[in-house]
């Protein structure tokens, strides 16, 4: 069973480089528009009996790309290809996990199964919102971390960092933060938010010490920014010396670029599971750690029937 590896529209240079890493050609896929918007997918060589991964992530024009996704996925399935593995490093719909309150839908689960009926013989992904999302599958799901890069990248690039405090802008992160603490071996604070609606922030609260410290925010993703915004100030008034924030997926909608800008933080620190070069010409604070070696890792892994847990706690080189 050889290996095709096929993109999509979404993030062009991340398919090149985890290519590249694997040292094959991305396969031909043409991406047309027709003239209602109407997505359209062609596989321009055989995948019969392949073994097909389709990376896409859930950025940009996101109904679209997840359309275009879902084409590809069906496109390779009745060509007869062997398996079709979507490689997502951003799952679409995420934070809509749960039914939150009366008539709300689960858009998460929804996009499982439209991932599953689409021919999707196996999900791999980074760092899921919510991981019970893995839950909504009937199929095999991946769900990889960024924390080895990240904490590879506080080692690298934080000066004194043994005396670092690792903090979470909210309680829905303190597992995550515990966990980077505890391989780091350093203390960890917690940011309560209360919120009045989504996407604002009522008060904010600090439960532990960042007096004359670094301190390190860290979050699965940053949409607005206000909150990481809030929180920084919340660190600086409590006597931070330095702030950092290191975020898998940097979305920053909206005017969260110029809100970077003017925090008070050192810099801000993103994977390429979205394209970021855009990003970074705007904000100087912004920096990227490149995950697609985790991707590329994960996806030889996978096709040679190894394991992946290794690149849980690991970074290959």
């Amino acid at each position: 069973m050889n290996i095709k590896v096929l993109g999509g529209s979404s993030h062009p240079s991340l398919l090149a480089i985890v290519c590249d890493r694997l040292a094959i050609k991305p396969g031909t896929v043409t991406l047309k528009k027709f003239s209602n918007r109407e997505s359209r997918v062609e596989i321009g060589e055989s995948v019969r009996g392949e073994d097909v991964y389709i990376i896409q992530s859930g950025c940009g024009e996101i109904n679209d790309n997840l359309m275009e996704l879902l084409i590809m996925i069906n496109a390779c399935k009745i060509a007869s290809a062997q398996r079709v593995t979507a490689v997502i490093p951003l799952f679409p719909y995420a934070r809509q996990d749960k039914k939150d309150k009366s008539r709300a839908p689960i858009s998460a689960k929804l996009v499982a199964n439209m991932l599953s009926v689409a021919g999707a013989d196996h999900i791999i992904t980074l760092d899921l919102h919510a991981s019970q999302i893995q839950g909504f599958f009937d199929i095999p799901v991946d769900n990889l971390y960024a924390e080895p890069a990240v904490i590879r990248w506080i080692q690298d690039h934080v000066d004194n960092h043994e005396e670092a405090v690792v903090v979470s802008p909210d309680a829905g992160g303190a597992k995550r933060v515990t966990a980077i603490a505890d391989k780091l071996n350093i203390n960890f604070a917690l940011i309560h938010k209360e919120r009045k609606r989504a996407n604002e922030v009522a008060s904010m609260v600090l439960v532990g010490d960042v007096s004359g410290r670094t301190a390190i925010l860290v979050d699965d993703m940053a949409d607005t920014c206000g909150t990481m915004c809030q929180a920084a100030t919340k660190l600086k008034e409590a006597g931070a010396t330095k702030i950092y924030a290191m975020l898998t997926h940097g979305i920053f909608s909206g005017n969260a670029l110029e809100k970077i800008g003017q925090s008070c933080m050192e810099a801000v620190v993103v994977t390429n599971t979205i394209p970021q070069d855009e990003h970074r010409s705007t904000c100087s604070k912004i920096k990227v750690i490149d995950i697609s070696t985790i991707l590329a890792e994960a996806i030889r892994r996978t096709h040679n029937g190894e394991s992946v847990s290794y690149l849980f706690n690991n970074v290959p080189m």
